[in-house]
Order: structure tokens, then C-alpha cells, then sequence
């Protein structure tokens, strides 16, 4: 065999072997399987990254880029749940997120494995929106500028503006449907808690004039605290709510139309944490 090609076996090997023994030893002091899960979380993520940047430039060449980080997202979820035993169910209303395309997609934002909620929920023909600087992380920014991410300045007003402008223009010439975490930054919330909503995602569905879809995901501290070192196995549960129509609405009602989804949205997180899955998730027995 090549040289060049035993060299990421030097490195996964160890990897691996790393990996195993904490899953292993986990039983013996349950903090272990907090690096265990890391690892494994880690290493699926890079692997789909870079089977997303393959499978972008061959679809680019097809024409059929804007599949890239559904087929992505699908690979993710079932890798995600064979290597840390962790998934996401939908409850509720997951038609409502291909039936109201194009749609702006909004998700309550916990922590990092909310990319776990992404790759379960996200419908073909939808891009995410991500910070600018993303854009330069190897393989996984990569994969996001060719399957047609939506990159924001967030330090530059003026370059939001114009991408969510770009973004609208683009939802409407190729019904693409478009994701966006409006608390902007994870909560690491220990409760039925959101953060104060941006209105950015409000202000693109109206420039759209298109539905918002809501998406609850419960609460999860129970399985994934950084601090205490815990990261469990688990089924995660998530709603998927009625779409919001945004037909008709202007500016003066972006306010309005913010305050409203994040009421519902948090009725709705209330509600699934005092469902049987929700309590477990969240740490509080059944």
C-alpha cells in the first residue's frame, strides 16, 4: 500500500481504539462516556463533511447542488445514531417542512448537538445560514460554500442585509427553502427555555413572503451537560409546527410576527417536556 494512504489509517486507528476502550470502561464511571460520545460525535462529523464535499462537487457538475446538504444532513443522522446511539424523532407535523416550500425553517438552539436536530429535520432543496467565518474551516466550510450555504457577516449590518436579500431573491427563483436559529447563539439551556429571537429569519420570510415553519426540539440537558461531563444515549423528540403565513405582512409586522412564533414555540417546548420522552431527556425521570 502507498505511503500517503496508511497515513489517516495512523490516525484513525488510534482513533479508534481510543474511542472503544472509554465506551468500554464507561459502565465502570459513567463520566467516560461523555469523551467516548465526543469522539465518536467528532469523527462522524468529519467523515460526513467530507463525503458532503464530494458529493457537492459531483452533484455542481449535474446540476443538482441544492440536494447536497439534505442527502448530507440524511448521512449525518444515521452515522450520528449508529456511533453515539443518539437520535431524533419527530413527533409531530414533519410534512409541513417539504409541503410549504419554499419555507423559512426555525429551530430552538441548545447546544452543539443541535447539528444532530439539522441533519434529522432538513427537508431537499433547503441551505442553512451560518456565521462568515465558517467559511474557512477545511472540509466543513468548504462543503457549505458549494451546496449554496448562506453565509452572514454578523459584525457587518450592511453584508446581512444584502445576503438576506440575496437569500430571498434566491428562495423565490429556485423555491429553496431556507434554515436559520433565530436565538442566534446556543442557550445551554437546563429547561423549557429560548433565548430573545433575532428577527433576521422574520425579516427574510417576509421579504419572501413566505411561510416560517417552527420546529421544537425538547429540551435535552438530561442527556448532554458539558460541565457535568455527561453525554447519554437516547431518542430526542421534536415537533414540527402548524406553518406561519407571512402573505401580506410588511416590515411594521416582523415585530409582531417575531413575538408571536416564540410564544408558541415556547408553549410547545413546555408541553413535549412534560411528555414521557421529554422528562427523560431532560433528566427528570418518568
Amino acid at each position: 500500500m502507498h505511503p500517503l494512504l496508511l497515513y489517516p489509517l495512523y490516525l484513525i486507528l488510534p482513533y479508534t481504539i481510543l474511542t472503544l476502550l472509554l465506551f468500554a470502561l464507561s459502565p465502570l464511571y459513567p463520566p467516560l462516556s461523555f469523551p467516548a460520545r465526543c469522539l465518536s460525535a467528532y469523527f462522524s462529523l468529519i467523515i460526513c463533511a467530507i463525503y458532503g464535499l464530494l458529493l457537492s462537487l459531483l452533484l455542481r457538475l449535474t446540476g443538482h447542488h441544492r440536494l447536497a446538504q439534505h442527502l448530507t444532513a440524511r448521512a449525518f443522522a444515521t452515522t450520528m445514531s449508529l456511533t453515539t446511539a443518539v437520535s431524533m424523532r419527530i413527533l409531530s407535523g414533519e410534512t409541513h417542512l417539504t409541503t410549504s416550500r419554499p419555507c423559512v425553517i426555525i429551530a430552538n438552539h441548545q447546544s452543539e448537538l443541535d447539528v444532530l436536530l439539522l441533519a434529522r429535520i432538513f427537508p431537499p432543496y433547503c441551505s442553512v445560514t451560518a456565521k462568515a467565518s465558517l467559511a474557512r474551516v477545511p472540509f466543513l466550510g468548504w462543503f457549505m460554500a458549494l451546496s449554496g450555504t448562506v453565509f452572514i457577516d454578523r459584525g457587518n449590518s450592511r453584508s446581512a442585509r444584502q445576503a438576506f436579500s440575496g437569500a430571498a431573491e434566491e428562495m423565490l427563483q429556485h423555491r429553496q427553502s431556507v434554515f436559520i436559529f433565530p436565538e442566534g447563539t446556543r442557550s445551554y439551556a437546563r429547561g423549557p427555555e429560548l433565548g430573545a429571537f433575532k428577527k433576521g429569519a422574520f425579516h427574510l420570510a417576509v421579504q419572501a413572503q413566505v411561510d416560517v415553519v417552527p420546529v421544537v426540539c425538547a429540551n435535552y440537558w438530561g442527556l448532554l451537560g458539558a460541565k457535568e461531563w455527561r453525554f447519554r444515549a437516547g431518542e430526542i423528540p421534536v415537533r414540527v409546527l402548524e406553518p406561519v403565513s407571512t402573505k401580506g405582512m410588511g416590515v411594521e409586522d416582523v415585530e409582531g410576527l417575531c413575538e408571536r412564533v416564540r410564544g408558541s414555540m415556547l408553549e410547545v417546548l413546555r408541553e413535549v417536556g412534560e411528555t414521557r420522552e421529554g422528562r427523560v431527556v431532560a433528566g427528570k425521570g418518568v
